[in-house]
């Protein structure tokens, strides 16, 4: 039997996950993830590797990370978890453990999950959203991943939502990450109210008057974006995760929003939530 070893690697956690060749998991566990620091990252992606694997000869490796690999250098980019940018992960892990590893970034991981046992699973061309601490985005066509020319596919988070908007870690100003992360959302709540706030605090004072322009910025930029990949893609579904798939209000006046924006006479694309939760970029890392 050929089992399946997925890593996770998140900006708070890492998590291993072993599965066998029907998806059922054999075991897994989660750990912190040493805060910027590379070298502590790769010794704790290795050792939990060895750990979950210690009894099983023959199993395949995928890593799921925050930020792709440039086909021309090898090397991460455009990750959140800044101190992966420019680093030989995959080459290092595959030093490291002797062993050949798939990686893809989290989005993509995210996607294939939901679509291939989560709740995209009977839709041809999917849409996978990443909203959290970044925005990222996966595309996987008939159970396989589309990652595109440059390994940039998907990537709907940096492209411009407001020209001459906020700035952008990565350089550009006005990307959709900017604009509907949690953090971009936090720095916006404490723009019109002074405070800082979380945004569970800030979802329980929606219905103020300044909730409620806090609330309608958020749903017309979640609008805009998604509509514009509608516009493009024209996905059979939308899977949302990441920490902001959990508000509610986005499958519905949210959906209203994007529908209200996409350039057709008939706009139906299924907006769904997943349905494999933070575990979704684990299981994807063992489908690569």
């Amino acid at each position: 039997m050929l089992y399946k070893l997925g890593v996770d690697l998140g900006g708070t956690k890492i998590e291993a996950i072993l599965l066998d060749e029907n998806f059922d998991v054999i075991t897994r566990k989660r750990i912190s993830t040493p805060q910027d620091d590379y070298e502590k990252i790769l010794d704790s992606i290795s050792s939990l590797v060895r750990e979950i694997s210690e009894n099983i000869s023959d199993f395949s490796l995928g890593i799921c990370t925050p930020g792709a690999i440039s086909k021309q250098t090898g090397l991460i980019k455009n990750s959140n978890t800044q101190c992966l940018i420019g680093k030989s992960l995959k080459d290092d892990l595959e030093n490291k453990l002797r062993k050949k590893i798939s990686m893809e970034n989290d989005a993509n991981c995210f996607t294939m999950a939901e679509a291939t046992l989560g709740a995209a699973i009977d839709f041809d061309l999917v849409f996978g959203v990443i909203i959290g601490t970044g925005v990222g985005g996966g595309i996987v066509i008939d159970k396989k991943l589309y990652p595109g020319r440059t390994n940039i596919g998907g990537e709907w988070g940096h492209h411009t939502l407001h020209r001459n908007g906020n700035l952008c870690y990565c350089g550009k100003t006005g990307c959709v990450e900017t604009y509907i992360s949690g953090p971009s959302l936090e720095n916006q709540w404490t723009k019109l109210t002074g405070k800082s706030s979380s945004i569970q605090e800030i979802l329980t004072n929606v219905d103020s008057e300044i909730g409620k322009k806090w609330k309608d910025e958020f749903i017309e930029n979640f609008g805009f974006g998604l509509a514009n990949v509608i516009d493009i893609l024209d996905p059979d579904a939308i899977v949302l995760g990441g920490g902001l798939s959990n508000i509610d209000f986005l499958y519905t006046e949210g959906k209203e929003s994007v529908y209200n924006k996409v350039f057709s006479d008939l706009v139906d694309t299924p907006i769904l939530k997943n349905k494999l939760g933070d575990s979704a970029g684990v299981f994807g890392a063992c489908m690569l």
